[in-house]
Parts: C-alpha cells; sequence; structure tokens
C-alpha cells in the first residue's frame, strides 16, 4: 500500500507538469486550429531563464535571505520571456500565414527547429544543473517519502490549473476568449480585436509551460536544450487524449498520462514508461475519437 501511494504522489506531480504544457497545445488549438509545435520550445525556454536566474540569486548569495523571493523571481522571469517569445514567433510567423492552415502547420514545424537550434548555440549542448538546495529534505509516513519539492510542484500546478480556469470562465477576458474561439467574424462585431485575443492565448500557454520548465528543472536537476520534444510530444498526447480544444480536458489528459506512465514504470517496466502513454491515447481514441472531454468540432471555421 506504501508504494502505491508513493507512486500516487510521483504520478501526480509529473501529471500536473504534463497539464500545465498540454494547456498551451489545447488553448492554440482551440482559437485557430493550430497544432503549435513549437509549444516544446517555450517550456525549454523557461527551464533555461529559471536556471539563470537561480543561479544569478546563488551567486550574490540572495537565495541564502531570500530563497522563496529567488524562486519567485525565477518563475516570473521564465513566464514572462516565453509568453513574450510566443507572441513574438505567432507575430512574425504565424499571422501572416493564418490564411492557409497547412503552411502555418508547417511554419510550425520550422519554428520548432529554429528555435531548439537557437537554444543549443546559446546555451550548449550539455545539460544545465539546477541548483539543488532550495528544497531539500521532506517528511516520511511508514516507506513512502513526500519531498518538499513535490509539495512546492503540486500547489503551484494546481493554483496556475484554478487561476487559468478562473481567468477563461470567470472574467471578460475570458469571454472574449471564448467568442473569438466560437466565432471570429461575430466577436469581431461586438468589437473583440482577434489578433490581440489569439496573441494572448499564445502567451498565456506559453507562460504556463515556461512554470512547468522550471519545475521540471527542479525535479530532475537539469535542463537540456532538446528535452521539450520529448515532454512536449507527451503534453500534446494528454491534450489530445483530455480532448483537443477542452482545457478541462488537457488538465484531466496530463493527470491520466503522468499517472500511467509512473504506474506502468513501478509496476511493468521502467524500460517502456514512454510507451505507456501513447498505448492508452490509442486505446482510448479508438473507442472515442474526439477524446475523452472532447466534442466534434467544425474545423471549417477558421
Amino acid at each position: 500500500m506504501d508504494y502505491f501511494i508513493q507512486q500516487l504522489v510521483n504520478g501526480l506531480t509529473l501529471g500536473g507538469l504534463y497539464a500545465l504544457i498540454a494547456l498551451g497545445y489545447t488553448m492554440v488549438y482551440g482559437v485557430i486550429f493550430l497544432i503549435n509545435f513549437a509549444h516544446g520550445e517555450f517550456f525549454t525556454a523557461g527551464g533555461y531563464i529559471g536556471v539563470i536566474a537561480l543561479s544569478y540569486c546563488i551567486a550574490h548569495g540572495y537565495t541564502q535571505t531570500h530563497p522563496f523571493l529567488c524562486l519567485a523571481g525565477a518563475f516570473s522571469l521564465a513566464m514572462i520571456y516565453s509568453a513574450y517569445l510566443a507572441v513574438g514567433v505567432e507575430k512574425i510567423a504565424y499571422l501572416p500565414l493564418r490564411g492557409s492552415r497547412l503552411a502555418v502547420l508547417l511554419s510550425a514545424l520550422g519554428m520548432s527547429i529554429f528555435l531548439q537550434n537557437g537554444m543549443m548555440l546559446t546555451q550548449g549542448v550539455m545539460d544545465k544543473a539546477y541548483p539543488g538546495e532550495l528544497f531539500e529534505g521532506g517528511f516520511s509516513f511508514g516507506m513512502v517519502t513526500i519531498s518538499y519539492l513535490q509539495i512546492m510542484i503540486i500547489t503551484m500546478t494546481v493554483l496556475l490549473l484554478f487561476g487559468l480556469n478562473r481567468l477563461v470562465y470567470k472574467t471578460k477576458i475570458g469571454m472574449a476568449m471564448r467568442a473569438t474561439a466560437q466565432d471570429k467574424t461575430m466577436s469581431a462585431l461586438v468589437a473583440i480585436g482577434s489578433n490581440n485575443i489569439i496573441s494572448l492565448t499564445f502567451a498565456i500557454g506559453a507562460g504556463l509551460a515556461a512554470a512547468a520548465g522550471v519545475m521540471v528543472g527542479l525535479y530532475y536537476g537539469s535542463v537540456h536544450y532538446d528535452m521539450g520534444f520529448n515532454l512536449g510530444m507527451k503534453a500534446f498526447c494528454a491534450a489530445v487524449l483530455g480532448g483537443i480544444g477542452n482545457i478541462t480536458g488537457a488538465m484531466l489528459g496530463g493527470l491520466i498520462i503522468g499517472l500511467v506512465e509512473v504506474f506502468g514504470a513501478g509496476y511493468i517496466s521502467g524500460q517502456y514508461k514512454d510507451v505507456f502513454a501513447f498505448i492508452i491515447l490509442i486505446g482510448v481514441l479508438y473507442y472515442r475519437p474526439t477524446g475523452i472531454m472532447g466534442e466534434n468540432i467544425d474545423e471549417t471555421r477558421v
């Protein structure tokens, strides 16, 4: 039983990270029906900004006097940087080609390769180590050990997901986002600037991915220039599993993928942990092609 609880905590931690990344995919698709293949690079960029900010704080001794302020600063800088990067990519690579869905899709693939190689050239091919002294220790009961870092990740993930849900469903900005996703022409008639809303959607999704990038760096101890590909593909699977375009579905899909991966590795074999997520995805889509919470969408509305 203790082993099950331990794996449950690990799965919720990993699933929360997948959910944060998956939200960017599903939000962008819900608004402009684009699979943003460059989204994984926004996640990676956030991880790099986080390690740079924390390394600066450690070098100047700020982590000894203001550890939580340093951590908050690292998250804020990472999210702001990735948000602006995503808006820039959207304005330069996607907006001029938005009339052709195939052209935008190819542009997204090109931007993914461009950003990944840009990070390789600027940050190097070696892993960058995250400082591990900020969240040392934890507590145990029985054979179950929960680290302070896991508590922080789960808490921040819940707060970010709750904040996004409130933004989308309880504010005027969220109403404008939902109106733009439903009908751009009608939303323009009521003075909603669809281009601004689309840019905001990219920024929010990239900001959440950047927060996940910092958490992944803290959790695994390092970041790598191409880590966004593997984790991004799993997050994309989570978005499709939950129902692409559905925010609640992306959250649920991320948690399912994380739990399946951890329990599969713990009870079957760790060598196939990357396979379990795709097996579940294939099985669900075979019986429900729209995903768990997805609905049939009229994709002619571009």
